[in-house]
């Protein structure tokens, strides 16, 4: 797995949802990186990382992945931050190594399995349609929809700096991204995370995006019931709250991050 690291200091793991990359996070590792060990990853598929098929375990198996990762790292704990379908990937790993997690923050939370991802990418998630609509959906999606997504907070599109399309170009990169969005049924692969959630004792900090027009707000509101030790942070964002708001997200993670705790 590609692992990015910059700065010096107490260890961060950076973990991106789909159809992102580690650098996801690049505004906020620029501020942090001065305090923090920033590590960010990319998941199978995605950035640098080649994929790989879908499992039921799968879940269990990139937390086994990303605690290597660690090991590798020489790091006994760090701090865990998710967005998206990668808060599932950091609430799986607290679940599987919450010794080796010192807080754990999650933005987006995809963590539901009553999710329900966009009309027209559901649509590619269905045998034979999505085979057909893929070559239209997928430059839609990319020129019009994230373009519009990932401006900052000066209202500046950052695509000219930040990649995330590179994986699904080439004549097969609409089937490419179609395959991606296969990624397990979300009924399935988040079913087990209303009973996980309780055990995370870790303290948490939840981000949503009153914009946000993937995760409902009924999303952030449960998992912050759900996690004991949690509070529930809402932010003038839309859903790619790091690229929206990065010094925002930056200054509170330090902050949260530096809280005295028992």
């Amino acid at each position: 797995m590609h692992l990015l690291c910059r700065g010096s200091g107490y260890p961060i793991l950076f973990i991106h949802g789909i159809p992102t990359n580690h650098q996801l996070w690049s505004g906020i590792i620029e501020q942090m990186c001065g305090n923090f060990t920033c590590f960010a990853v990319d998941l199978p598929g995605l950035g640098k990382t080649p994929s790989e098929p879908y499992r039921p375990d799968y879940l269990v198996s990139l937390a086994a992945r990303i605690d290597n990762l660690r090991i590798a790292n020489d790091i006994d704990k760090w701090h865990v931050v998710g967005h998206d379908a990668g808060s599932a990937v950091a609430a799986q790993y607290a679940h599987s190594f919450r010794q080796h997690v010192g807080c754990l923050a999650l933005l987006s939370p995809a963590l539901f399995p009553d999710l329900k991802p966009y009309f027209p990418l559901e649509l590619l998630r269905k045998p034979v349609i999505g085979e057909c609509l893929a070559p239209l959906i997928h430059p839609l999606f990319w020129n019009l929809a994230m373009r519009r997504a990932v401006r900052n907070e000066e209202g500046l599109a950052r695509s000219g700096s930040i990649d995330f399309r590179a994986p699904f170009t080439g004549m097969f990169g609409a089937w490419q991204f179609m395959r991606i969005l296969r990624w397990g049924k979300p009924s399935t692969v988040l079913a087990h995370f209303s009973n996980i959630l309780p055990r995370l004792s870790m303290p948490t900090l939840i981000f949503h995006g009153s914009r946000d027009p993937a995760i409902p707000v009924s999303f952030a509101r449960r998992a912050r019931n759900l996690i004991p030790n949690s509070e529930l942070l809402h932010v003038d964002a839309g859903h790619f709250i790091p690229l929206n708001r990065p010094a925002f997200v930056a200054n509170r993670l330090q902050s949260f991050f530096a809280e005295p705790r028992p």
